[in-house]
């Protein structure tokens, strides 16, 4: 009884630590707000000046979405939107954002729930809401199709807007998505406890990050700074995921970049090619073996060629 008592006040302690209020995302502090924006702001340094800045009303909050003309020539019939990964808002797309505008017009989001300038104010409760709210951001731009190129975890936002609302997505690009073709393995869910408690020491994400991005050194990236910053300073409160069901990824009629990491912690490659290879019925396949799942910003080039040969056939 004293053994289960002890275990009882440590369960109960743990979860008291860990709670945090409020059924939205929220930063944890006015302090810990003023040191993303600010770390924000100097990864932000790396990326072009955008054209516009928005701040698009749905109706489970403001979704901050950045416009940028292309540079190119010439530029593709639909515009991109970039969707980017867990507590990875817009400037994780420096590195891309020369070759991408050299294609056509840019729009760069921050996800709603996530750190960043977005600004959750309604819960989202289920891959419906996750759905609604990016198709409602998309139906106020004055386009009527997009690209939609995600990363990671926007990988799978793009996929869940895709099965939802097809007639807005003119072509889907998936950068080694999350929960899409394959589920996150146990090794990389265990490492991510620590690393999402806001009160673990630093070095404790750093290592996290490292391990995403094959090992290499994150402390002097302001990026990888900025990425930190928004694990710490602000308390994601979304639903987990669902993988995509394979049924609904064989109803995609539109066609489909599945861009896979040979090294990826997100899933196992082989499964993840193997049921992308299977369900996409007009999808191409490719895969990088040597790249980890930090692969947007390692083969940047790369990628933008293999989308540029993509939308021309």
């Amino acid at each position: 009884m004293i053994a289960a008592l002890v275990v009882a006040v440590t369960v109960t302690a743990g979860a008291f630590a860990l709670r945090t209020p409020g059924p939205v995302g929220h930063w944890n502090s006015k302090d810990k707000h003023e040191k993303f924006v600010a770390d924000y702001q100097r990864a932000w340094e790396d990326m072009p000046t955008p054209d516009r800045t928005l701040d698009v009303r749905t109706e489970f909050g403001f979704v901050r979405v950045y416009r940028f003309d292309g540079t190119g020539p010439t530029r593709t019939e639909h515009p991109f939107v970039l969707l980017p990964g867990r507590s990875s808002p817009s400037p994780i797309w420096a590195t891309n954002m020369p070759s991408l505008l050299a294609l056509g017009d840019v729009y760069a989001l921050d996800l709603l729930g996530e750190p960043g300038m977005s600004v959750q104010e309604v819960p989202i409760e289920n891959d419906d809401d996750n759905a609604a709210w990016l198709d409602q951001t998309l139906e106020q731009l004055p386009e009527d199709e997009f690209n939609l190129l995600g990363l990671s975890i926007g990988g799978w936002a793009a996929t869940n807007l895709a099965t939802h609302y097809p007639d807005r997505v003119a072509s889907l690009m998936l950068i080694d998505p999350a929960y899409t073709f394959a589920t996150i393995p146990l090794g990389t869910a265990v490492r991510a406890i620590p690393a999402s408690v806001s009160w673990l020491p630093k070095s404790w994400r750093d290592s996290f990050a490292s391990y995403t991005a094959g090992g290499a050194p994150v402390e002097d990236n302001a990026v990888a700074r900025m990425i930190e910053t928004a694990m710490s300073a602000y308390s994601i409160k979304l639903p987990q995921p669902s993988l995509i069901p394979e049924s609904d990824l064989e109803g995609l009629r539109m066609p489909v970049l599945a861009i896979l990491a040979g090294r990826s912690v997100m899933h196992d490659a082989s499964d993840a090619e193997e049921v992308a290879r299977r369900a996409l019925g007009n999808g191409t396949v490719v895969v990088y073996p040597e790249a980890s799942h930090a692969v947007g910003s390692e083969e940047a080039d790369r990628i933008a060629d293999e989308i540029s040969r993509f939308l021309s056939s």
